[in-house]
């Protein structure tokens, strides 16, 4: 089980750095098509749609990111944190869900649950 969990683990953290790079990736277009405009009420509303996709993302990436850090570790708050993204995950089709349903089923197989007690 201890494999299952390293892995988890490096895919909670993977989607969440990749997600974080596509925001940053849509951030800067929306910059550069505000930009290109010419429009200024065109530049003020993408700016603000970048600004506050790329704040949403941020916080909604970083759960996953100390959640996988924390199953590195072997930590029991980092099973149940991990547990309840991977429910939240299961929305985000196709990826997501992939992620969400082998995170869940890795991290709440008995023998999971017994190796966090004994950690």
């Amino acid at each position: 089980m201890e494999k299952h969990i390293n892995i988890v683990a490096s895919l909670q953290i993977g989607l969440s750095i990749l997600r974080l790079i596509i925001v940053g990736i849509i951030f800067a277009v929306l910059h550069f098509v505000g930009d290109f405009s010419g429009d200024p009420d065109a530049r003020v509303v993408l700016t603000i749609v970048a600004n506050v996709m790329i704040v949403i993302c941020t916080i909604l990436s970083l759960p996953s990111i100390i959640a996988g850090i924390g199953l590195f570790k072997r930590k029991e708050w980092a099973r149940i944190l991990t547990l309840i993204i991977s429910v939240l995950e299961l929305i985000n089709f196709p990826i997501g869900t992939a992620v969400g349903v082998y995170s869940i089923w890795a991290l709440s197989q008995n023998e999971t649950v017994e190796f966090f007690k004994n950690e």
